[in-house]
C-alpha cells in the first residue's frame, strides 16, 4: 500500500512535467504560413500576343490642286458619300489685276485702232473683191472670143493670171480681214479686264472629281480663295478597304503568321470581332515606349471577317486591342504562372499536400501570360501555392488562405 502511493506521488510529477512539455513544445511550433493557392485545371487554353492597334484605309487619295488658281467652296463635308467621277471641288485661273488709269486710257486706245485697222481691212477688201470679179469675167470673155478665133492664146492667158492674182489678193484680203478681228477682240479683252473681273461666261472653270467611290475622309480646304498647285484639299477613301495595324514588338512578330485568327475587342461594342492576319511587314521601326525605352516594333496588317459585320461600325483611325492567336487546344493541364519557380535550374511548384506544402518538379509548356500549361508532374485537381514567399520551404506547414487565393483568382 505504501509503494502504491509513493509510486501516485512519483507519476503525477511526471504527467504535469509531460503536460507542460507538450503545451510548451506547441507554443514554441512555428504557426502555419498564410498562402494563396490555385486549383490545377484541364481545359481551354489560348497562347496569345495582345497589342492595341488602329484601323486605316488600304488605299486613300488625297485629291490636290492640279493648278495654282482660285478655289471655289468645297461642298462635301468628311462622312459624305461620293460617286466615282462625282465632282468634288471647281476650281478657275486666277483673275488678271486691275489696270491702272494711263493702262486703261491705252487700252481704249488700242481698243480704237484696232477697230479702224479692222474697217480698214474690210473696206480693202470690199476693192479686192470687186477686183477679182472684174477679172474673172474679163478671163469669160477672152476665153469665149479664143474660142472663135478672135483673140490669141497669149492674150487669154494673160487674162487666166490676172484672174488668178485677184482671187489670191481677195484671200489675203478676208485672212486680213479676220486677223483685225482677233486684234479688235484682244484689245477689248484686256479693256473688259480693266476692274480685275471678267463676265460670268468668259470665266474657265475646271472640275475636279473622285477618283473613287467612298466617302470624303477629311477636307483640308472648306471656303473659297487661292491655292498652288498641288496643295491637297478633300481624302476619299473607300470604307470597304478598312483594315488594321498593329505594332507588335519585334520578338511577338516573329511569331506571327499570316493568316491566323486575330480577335479584336475594345472597340466600344460587346462583340468581338474576328480577322485574320494578312501580311507582317519586313521592315521594322524604333519608337520610344511611354517609360522612354527604345523599342523594335513591326507593322502587322489585319483583314476583317467578311462575314463579321460589326466591324462595319468603324472608321478611320478608330483603336481596338488585338489578340494574335498563336496555338490553342480544348484540352490542356494548366496552372497559374504565379505559382512557377526554379530550383537548380528546373521549373517546380509548391502543392498542398494534408497541410504542409509539398514541392513538386514539374516540365512548363506553353505559356498565355497569367496562365501556363504543364507537360508533367501535377495533376488535375491538386492545389498549388501562387506567389510562394521566401520563407516557405519542404514541409512548411500552410494555411490556405481564401480571401488572398480569391483576390489573386480576381487579378
Amino acid at each position: 500500500m505504501t509503494a502504491i502511493k509513493q509510486k501516485k506521488r512519483w507519476l503525477v510529477p511526471a504527467a504535469l512535467s509531460a503536460a507542460l512539455a507538450l503545451i510548451l513544445a506547441l507554443a514554441l511550433r512555428p504557426s502555419p504560413l498564410p498562402v494563396s493557392t490555385a486549383e490545377v485545371t484541364r481545359g481551354a487554353f489560348v497562347e496569345s500576343v495582345d497589342e492595341e492597334g488602329q484601323t486605316r484605309l488600304r488605299e486613300t487619295y488625297t485629291v490636290s490642286a492640279p493648278i495654282a488658281g482660285y478655289l471655289q467652296r468645297v461642298r462635301p463635308e468628311p462622312g459624305d458619300k461620293v460617286e466615282l467621277g462625282e465632282t468634288l471641288f471647281r476650281m478657275e485661273p486666277h483673275p488678271a489685276p486691275a489696270l491702272d488709269a494711263r493702262s486703261l486710257e491705252q487700252a481704249r486706245e488700242n481698243l480704237a485702232a484696232a477697230r479702224a485697222r479692222r474697217q480698214t481691212a474690210e473696206a480693202n477688201l470690199a476693192k479686192v473683191a470687186a477686183d477679182a470679179e472684174f477679172a474673172a469675167a474679163e478671163y469669160e470673155r477672152y476665153r469665149e472670143l479664143h474660142a472663135r478665133g478672135l483673140v490669141s492664146t497669149t492674150t487669154m492667158e494673160r487674162a487666166l493670171a490676172a484672174r488668178d492674182r485677184q482671187a489670191a489678193a481677195r484671200l489675203a484680203a478676208e485672212y486680213a480681214v479676220e486677223v483685225a478681228g482677233f486684234e479688235v477682240e484682244s484689245a477689248r479683252a484686256v479693256l473688259g479686264i480693266a476692274s480685275g473681273q471678267r463676265p460670268a461666261q468668259d470665266q474657265p472653270e475646271l472640275e475636279i472629281r473622285a477618283p473613287v467611290a467612298g466617302v470624303i475622309l477629311r477636307r483640308h480646304r472648306c471656303c473659297e480663295g487661292a491655292i498652288g498647285a498641288g496643295e491637297p484639299v478633300v481624302d476619299v477613301g473607300s470604307l470597304e478597304d478598312l483594315e488594321v495595324q498593329v505594332d507588335l514588338l519585334s520578338m511577338a512578330a516573329v511569331r506571327v503568321r499570316p493568316g491566323m485568327r486575330v480577335r479584336m475587342t475594345g472597340w466600344g461594342g460587346d462583340e468581338v470581332i474576328e480577322g485574320r492576319v494578312r501580311r507582317v511587314e519586313p521592315a521594322g521601326f524604333t519608337r520610344v515606349s511611354a517609360l522612354g525605352v527604345d523599342e523594335q516594333r513591326v507593322p502587322v496588317i489585319v483583314d476583317f471577317d467578311a462575314a463579321d459585320e460589326a466591324w462595319r461600325a468603324l472608321g478611320v483611325g478608330f483603336r481596338v486591342e488585338a489578340e494574335f492567336i498563336l496555338w490553342e487546344d480544348d484540352e490542356v493541364l494548366q496552372a497559374p504562372t504565379s505559382a512557377l519557380f526554379r530550383v537548380d535550374g528546373d521549373w517546380a511548384m509548391f502543392v498542398v499536400e494534408d497541410g504542409r506544402a509539398a514541392l513538386r518538379r514539374v516540365e512548363r509548356g506553353r505559356s498565355s501570360g497569367l496562365t501556363t500549361q504543364v507537360l508533367s508532374g501535377l495533376s488535375a485537381g491538386e492545389r498549388v501555392i501562387t506567389h510562394p514567399g521566401g520563407k516557405l520551404r519542404e514541409g512548411s506547414r500552410v494555411r490556405p488562405d481564401e480571401a488572398i487565393a480569391g483576390n489573386h483568382a480576381a487579378r
